[in-house]
């Protein structure tokens, strides 16, 4: 089948789900590099990373087997300095140009008229807006005219993530969804990082597992999950920012920020 097939299947809703199923299938008998060439061959495929431990082995495949995957990130504007320093790092090392999206000034300044530059510590609704700002919006621009998302989620990363297939079809942005790691254990990214010496973020080390925004992200406790750290404050343990597990449908949106269906093809 060819990429103009599948574009043709998925524009018109033709058997979307099944090619998806399709797909799903045929990923698990697959290697990492092999996975990542499948989900190209199905058209312009984008891989969203944040630099963590699961991405980076998803960058250094597709930087070492020169896989025709475009590599993007959401530069947020409260990452930590480790993290930003590793986007060139990144680069630097596999030859790659990693995109920048970033969230827009005034939508920034409205969230902080609103809410206060912080206020995401002070209520559900309030983070939920933020994580609109800062990443669901740059992400529709990231995913502008792509047929397939690349992500690193993986079953073990938190209970949410525990169904995590290889290929889903995400009806929301009318894409394929690929997540090539779904069965890869924190074990595995770790002896594979060291095998193929893969830059990673120097905060793992120092008990980040999971790494988002600074001000969002705690180290974890022995014991807890890897995904503990994000949003502590908060006691519901299935919460997520909305890019992979939607929390809430009915998610606030600043009065000057687009919607994300605006910027999407």
């Amino acid at each position: 089948m060819t990429s103009h097939d599948v574009i043709e299947r998925i524009a018109y809703g033709e058997d979307a789900e099944i090619l998806a199923a399709e797909l799903n299938a045929r990923l698990a008998s697959l290697d990492l590099p092999g996975r990542l060439s499948a989900a190209a061959e199905l058209g312009h495929a984008v891989f969203t990373t944040s630099l963590g431990i699961e991405d980076q082995v998803i960058t250094a495949a597709i930087g070492t087997h020169r896989l025709p995957v475009e590599v993007s990130t959401l530069e947020t504007g409260r990452l930590f300095k480790e993290t930003v320093e590793l986007i060139s790092e990144t680069e630097d090392r596999y030859d790659i140009a990693i995109r920048r999206f970033r969230p827009e000034q005034d939508d920034i300044d409205a969230y902080a008229e609103k809410y206060g530059l912080n206020g995401f510590y002070d209520s559900i609704e309030a983070r939920h807006a933020c994580c609109h700002v800062r990443k669901l919006i740059p992400l529709a621009k990231a995913l502008a005219g792509a047929q397939v998302w690349v992500t690193g989620l993986r079953r073990g990363q938190s209970g949410n993530r525990a169904s995590t297939p290889f290929a889903e079809y995400d009806a929301e942005r009318d894409l394929i969804k690929v997540n090539p790691l779904a069965d890869w254990d924190i074990e595995t990214i770790n002896a594979h990082v060291t095998s193929q010496d893969i830059p990673i973020n120097p905060l793992h080390a120092r008990g980040y597992p999971s790494i988002g925004c600074e001000p969002c992200t705690r180290a974890i406790k022995p014991g807890e999950p890897e995904r503990a750290g994000r949003w502590w404050w908060e006691g519901d343990e299935k919460r997520e920012c909305g890019l992979h597990v939607p929390e809430n449908a009915s998610q606030p949106i600043p009065a000057s920020a687009p919607l994300a269906s605006s910027i999407a093809r």
